[in-house]
């Protein structure tokens, strides 16, 4: 670094903390972070160079002096008698060598570190006495956090009662699956909400919900990694403290290992860095800790990190194209969402040439336009989206984005409704919103009406043979034949698909109406509870929010819906076609049958006719736990080829194993 003045230094100071602490309100407080964390880290580090070249001008209120920020004011405060610290970060295999010597130097050895993923969530503290889990916390700023308890007993692997009556604190990670976020990123974006930027501000927006079962809703998970007091417990290195928290039920990363020196640390990097994006939760990193737990009690800490363990950042996955235009699309709730279309470039291992913008307001804050240069990364490593402007590149010329007045499809004028951040058109009769409804009526999780996609929609409605879903049961063979490429065995396909979806259980019409907050989980529920949907019509927005899992927004969306007169009459058409009402299923307390029901399984190796997440899904519907790692509580490990030091453990403890073929005839006999 270029020397400069001590006034210098000082007059640069003076604009980096400002901009360091407002990213880091944003961040640590809000959830909600204005920029990417190499943007923040390049200042930050800017920050650490000048204040070691000049250590009097280090002030109490220094970013560098700070761990994590602020707590809310509306949660009870917790104080951590051990400090929460944060870490160290270094950017490349010469500064990770420069820790390793620092760390031998000390010890006066070569040194085994155990080698852990560094997950993208947010720090949680977890009290238990006697077994019993009696208080859960944030980070907060390392010494005071809050107090999240009634939230973390939603989170389904946290055990509440270990296994041994055992009174000691642990920490880790909570986070937020890449298929959770973008599922609650879609929900909130088609609500007019604003979108969660990462899955680690979603999973940190989550647990920090004055109402628990906001946070329930949210299908957090944990990985946990440390015990802070060791009493009664025969630990004597972090690998081993890992062992021990799975065996009390944690759940725990399994890809750790211990390794002598950096050979070892070099390979987990560059073997994780190249298939992040396969994970599904997000890593930003990989920690190294000093494996031997007396020798990192004999290194100690600094003011705010720990000397014995450091993390290695991932560079950022970014590539540059040009916005050449901004497209509009309205959703089946009339929000309007912008994309970015741009040149086609290479990003995470695809071809990305659309890039969602969200909502008129991030296109504002970030000033996108047409014509920019513009930095893409993938949001979770799952959604491209727009990091920042390339201003350099901006042409002369150029003007902000033109933002629409009125609905691009039907041309009503769009409105601000309170509390949204989204524009929105809220003519019910708008072409746009209709076929979407359409769409989602027939999709899989609604009325699953086979060979009825958009393609299909667009047709029907655009030629008239169809204007809302009731008019789906009115087709004839004749209105089909009318469509492009429909033949005999295609019209009769679909005419019986249709038929069919008469059939199924209320839980999945009232879903498909498309209602706002209710999902296909709440639409079971309410389907269980009230029987039919009459009763939900008639049900008051009390009697909705007495079912333990309702909310108020559920509870008054849903009350609001059906005091519609177009939606009552809505209904009565479909009940005169004779689509079902009734809840046809049985209630969950008495869904015994399944051979999956409340076992705890591990899913391991290559599975043929399974992807995993659709397989952790079918399987959680049956009532399953499915979790990552094999303990003395799992009940099933489901192998597929190639499967590795999971079965061996599995067989080790006498674990039930079924192979594939099993699988399928469980799965047959089920369905």
């Amino acid at each position: 670094m270029a020397e400069i003045t001590k006034a210098q230094a000082s007059q640069e100071l003076d604009k980096i903390r400002p901009q360091l602490n407002s990213w880091r309100e944003a961040y640590y407080t809000k959830d909600a972070p204005v920029v990417e964390d190499n943007v923040y880290d390049k200042l930050y580090n800017r920050l650490l160079d000048l204040e070691k070249m000049y250590p009097e001008l280090v002030t109490p209120d220094s970013p560098s002096q700070q761990v994590g920020d602020v707590t809310l004011p509306d949660f009870n405060k917790v104080t951590h008698d051990i400090p929460m610290l944060s870490m160290g970060d270094v950017f490349s295999e010469a500064e990770l060598a420069e820790f390793n010597d620092r760390i031998e130097k000390n010890v006066g050895h070569v040194v085994d570190y155990n080698v852990e993923l560094k997950i993208d969530g947010l720090s949680l503290s977890l009290i238990y006495e006697n077994g019993i889990l009696v208080q859960g916390s944030t980070r907060g700023n390392g010494t005071i956090g809050e107090n999240v308890t009634e939230n973390v007993k939603t989170i389904k692997d946290i055990p509440q009662k270990l296994s041994r009556p055992l009174t000691f604190e642990v920490r880790g990670e909570c986070f937020m699956s890449k298929k959770e976020f973008l599922r609650l990123n879609q929900e909130r974006e088609a609500q007019g909400q604003q979108v969660f930027a990462n899955p680690r501000n979603a999973a940190a927006g989550s647990l920090r919900q004055l109402d628990p079962k906001i946070t329930a809703s949210r299908k957090l998970d944990t990985f946990m990694y440390t015990i802070v007091t060791f009493d009664d417990l025969n630990v004597t290195t972090q690998h081993e403290a890992l062992e021990t928290l799975q065996e009390l039920g944690f759940n725990v990363n399994p890809t750790a290992q211990v390794t002598t020196g950096l050979d070892g640390v070099k390979d987990f990097i560059e073997h994780y860095g190249e298939v992040r994006d396969d994970l599904d939760y997000g890593i930003d990193g990989v920690v190294l800790k000093v494996n031997d737990l007396a020798t990192q009690q004999s290194l100690g800490n600094t003011v705010k990190v720990p000397r014995w363990e450091i993390a290695y950042k991932f560079p950022p996955e970014q590539a540059e194209s040009i916005v050449h235009d901004i497209s509009w699309t309205i959703g089946r709730t009339g929000v309007l969402t912008p994309t970015a279309v741009m040149d086609p470039v290479s990003l995470a291992g695809t071809t990305v040439s659309r890039a969602t913008l969200h909502n008129v307001d991030m296109i504002k804050q970030k000033d996108i336009r047409i014509g920019d240069t513009v930095l893409l990364h993938k949001a979770g490593d799952i959604i491209p989206e727009v990091s920042q402007v390339v201003l350099s590149k901006r042409p002369e010329d150029s003007q902000p984005a033109e933002i629409p007045t009125h609905c691009p499809y039907c041309g009503s004028e769009l409105i601000h409704l309170e509390d949204e951040v989204a524009l929105r058109c809220i003519n019910p009769k708008c072409p746009a919103q209709v076929k979407e409804q359409l769409t989602h009526f027939a999709s899989r999780n609604a009325m699953n009406i086979d060979g009825l996609g958009p393609k299909i929609v667009e047709q029907l409605y655009s030629k008239e043979l169809i204007q809302d879903v009731a008019d789906l049961y009115k087709l004839t063979a004749d209105d089909l034949a009318t469509l492009d490429g429909f033949k005999e065995k295609s019209i009769n396909n679909l005419l019986t698909a249709i038929d069919n979806s008469k059939s199924n259980s209320v839980e999945r019409l009232l879903f498909g109406l498309g209602i706002r907050h209710v999902g296909a989980k709440v639409a079971r529920i309410l389907a269980e509870h009230f029987g039919d949907l009459d009763s939900i019509m008639n049900a008051s927005a009390e009697e909705i929010l007495a079912i333990n899992t309702m909310g108020e927004i559920i509870a008054d969306s849903i009350a609001t819906y059906f005091e519609n007169s177009d939606v009552k009459k809505l209904i009565n058409e479909l009940k005169s076609v004779n689509v079902n009402m009734n809840f046809l299923g049985s209630s969950n307390s008495n869904e015994t049958n399944s051979h999956f029901t409340d076992k705890i399984i591990v899913i391991t190796g290559t599975l043929k006719s399974y992807k995993r997440s659709q397989l952790t899904e079918l399987l959680e519907n049956l009532g399953a736990k499915v979790t990552s790692s094999v303990t003395k509580k799992t009940d099933i490990l489901i192998a597929g080829e190639k499967a590795g030091s999971k079965l061996t453990k599995a067989q080790q403890l006498g674990t039930q194993i079924i192979d594939e073929a099993t699988l399928s005839d469980y799965l047959g006999n089920e369905e």
